[in-house]
């Protein structure tokens, strides 16, 4: 990890509905019963202050945020969820795994909805400065992805109003960063039964971790 940190630092990245979430958690009790110790933690969000501003990006009508304030307040909740969360539990020698890191950001606000990824990138250089040592990003149909998402019926679907086509984006999007960042990212098919996902994903992060 950037930083001298003595824990690990794991992300889940993939469009909604992919099962990320779920990997996530499945992750976290595997390496619990082994004995590690594991922060499971989620963005934007993650920390008091964070969760205050996912209610303000995540609720609402589409066109609530321009791309330009959302990267603000994404990277504040991110800057929040470092200080607060991430940074203590790597220092303390913690495995930190979260649902979703600034590979969402690059995607949802620097790609998807204007080619802003070169002020996206500015912000993560000046205020966060970390990528994790692993991504897990589950790859799924965006027609499957989007009707799973909106199943959920909750009021976070600011995002998923955006429709199919963004989820078609964010697909080629997610595999498109996988080849940027190939030494940290792994592509999952996630379109099989969770216990074999989540089987899969263990195994690669048991080597990872050693």
């Amino acid at each position: 990890m950037s930083g001298a940190a003595r824990g690990a630092f794991i992300s889940f990245e993939g469009i909604d509905g992919s099962g990320k979430s779920t990997q996530a958690r499945l992750l976290a009790d595997t390496l619990r019963a082994q004995g590690r110790d594991v922060v499971l933690t989620r963005e934007p969000g993650g920390s008091p202050g964070a969760e205050e501003i996912r209610r303000l990006v995540l609720e609402g009508d589409p066109d609530r945020w321009s791309a330009e304030t959302e990267i603000l307040l994404f990277t504040a909740a991110r800057r929040d969820h470092l200080e607060k969360t991430i940074r203590p539990a790597l220092v303390a020698g913690k495995i930190v795994i979260t649902d979703r890191f600034a590979d969402s950001t690059r995607l949802y606000q620097g790609i998807t909805r204007g080619d802003l990824r070169e002020t996206v990138d500015r912000l993560h250089a000046l205020m966060i400065g970390v990528e994790p040592d692993l991504t897990f990003i589950i790859d799924m149909d965006p027609g499957v992805g989007l009707a799973r998402a909106l199943a959920r019926k909750g009021t976070e679907e600011r995002f998923e109003a955006f429709g199919e086509p963004m989820q078609a984006r964010m697909r080629a999007g997610f595999l498109a960063l996988a080849a940027e960042f190939p030494a940290r990212s792994v592509v999952i098919d996630g379109a099989r039964p969770k216990d074999a996902v989540a089987a899969e994903i263990a195994g690669i992060a048991e080597g990872r971790l050693g």
